[in-house]
């Protein structure tokens, strides 16, 4: 057993401790003790965290961060420690930086509980992400930061029996509309054909017409590729879908669309699904479990898996109202500006809500890249989206963490806009799996 002091026992410092230990460190034996007695007299592996070491033990200094309460802007300087940019230098122990409360910093996102600006859909953008600002959003470095705590135990304690993690790719789909012209209801129809009169589109027009009267297939209909693929590489996707009233950001389909219940049952016979919070949930309480039910009815299966729609999320609002609705397992935490760790991570670990300093039963599964980043923030081609999402990958290899990609049905259609995406998709696919 590996005995850790701690001078106080906080709800902060078990949370974080818990999580090192037993998510990314993959020990589960271990005790944490404020007994200065009981961590003196044992004779087996050990080490303090504290402001000073008690002997002549193992040490890592704290800073502080784990032992104070409350919200407050932190003095931050980020500086580098074998190639990771690291935050809360200390100036004794083992490591050159507080790890324990860097990671808590970044998993607890600590910073988006302080005052920032939010964009236009009242998301925390990447612009004011510490990690961005000084250049290693890109780099899971609470990963990193653990891997160089479990260097220093086993070079002190080579018996300790960590566990070895293993890499993993879970592709995710967001449904916003599962077609393009199919199955709108009349006025929508109507009001498109007459916009891309107005317009003069005629080759959209023409394309529209032809799949309304059966003569070709709706081009967000991409469903069959999706699953000729994961039969392919055999994937086990996630599917979220939106099941929204119709709304200025809500757009889907009817829930009440037969067509569009049958797809949902069909997909989920071979994948798992969970629902996609609309952007209207986040004012208006009681629709969150509204659309968690219509999804339940369809599928006739409990759900407990969620992404918000427009990756909307505000701490701690967003989280507690998902734990309310018995959601166990949220896909939101990553930027739609750019790829990378908007938590440092690519590991799932367990939601801290830092209003009430308590662990909640929520596990956060961060994702990595969209392709609407690629297309809409980035403005590059497929090609150069394709160079860019490989460095992404090979970063979640490196620390054995789990690489989640979030894409749309409608940007594997290989048409118009998304001329070409298949091919990064696949690509990205093919990438992920190499070993």
């Amino acid at each position: 057993m590996l005995l850790i002091y701690l001078s106080q026992l906080t709800p902060r410092n078990r949370y974080l401790f818990k999580t090192a230990f037993n998510v990314f460190l993959q020990l589960d034996d271990y005790k944490l003790t404020s007994d200065s007695e009981e961590f003196m007299a044992y004779l087996g592996p050990k080490f303090s965290y504290a402001k000073k070491p008690i002997a002549d033990e193992l040490f890592f200094e704290a800073y502080g961060l784990l032992e104070s309460r409350g919200i407050k802007e932190q003095s931050i300087n980020c500086l580098e420690y074998q190639e990771v940019k690291t935050l809360f230098q200390v100036s004794t122990g083992a490591l050159p930086y507080d790890a324990f409360s860097a990671a808590f910093y970044l998993l607890s996102r600590y910073e988006e509980y302080l005052p920032h600006l939010r964009d236009k859909y009242d998301r925390f953008t990447i612009n004011e992400s510490l990690a961005y600002q000084h250049g290693f959003i890109q780099q899971a470095v609470v990963d990193r930061w653990f891997l160089q705590v479990k260097s220093v135990l086993v070079k002190e304690f080579p018996e300790l029996p960590f566990k070895e993690r293993k890499y993993r790719y879970l592709p995710t789909f967001d449904i916003d509309n599962a077609y393009a012209f199919r199955q709108k209801g009349f006025i929508r129809i109507l009001g498109s054909l007459l916009k891309q009169v107005s317009k003069f589109d005629l080759k959209q027009l023409q394309k529209q017409i032809s799949v309304l009267i059966g003569k070709r297939k709706d081009p967000f209909d991409t469903f069959n590729y999706q699953l000729n693929i994961q039969k392919k590489y055999k994937l086990k996707p996630i599917y979220f879908f939106l099941l929204a009233d119709y709304g200025l950001n809500d757009k889907n389909l009817s829930h009440e669309n037969r067509h569009f219940q049958s797809l949902v049952k069909s997909i989920a016979d071979y994948a798992e699904v969970g629902i996609h919070p609309s952007y209207g949930s986040n004012k208006q309480k009681g629709k969150l479990a509204q659309e968690i039910r219509r999804l339940e009815r369809t599928v006739k299966r409990d759900i407990h898996r969620s992404r918000q729609h427009f990756l909307k999320l505000s701490l701690p609002e967003t989280y507690r109202n998902l734990i309310e609705a018995d959601i166990h397992e949220d896909y939101t935490m990553g930027f739609a500006g750019n790829l990378g760790f908007r938590a440092g991570t690519c590991t799932p670990y367990p939601f801290y809500d830092l209003d009430e300093e308590v662990e909640c039963k929520l596990t956060i599964y961060p994702f990595q890249l969209m392709e609407a980043t690629f297309k809409y923030y980035l403005k590059v081609s497929p090609e150069k989206a394709l160079e860019l999402l490989k460095p992404i990958i090979d970063e979640v290899k490196a620390v054995k963490g789990t690489f989640i990609s979030l894409w749309h049905n409608e940007s594997l259609s290989n048409e118009d806009e998304w001329e070409g995406w298949r091919n990064v998709y696949e690509g990205m696919v093919a990438y992920a799996i190499e070993k």
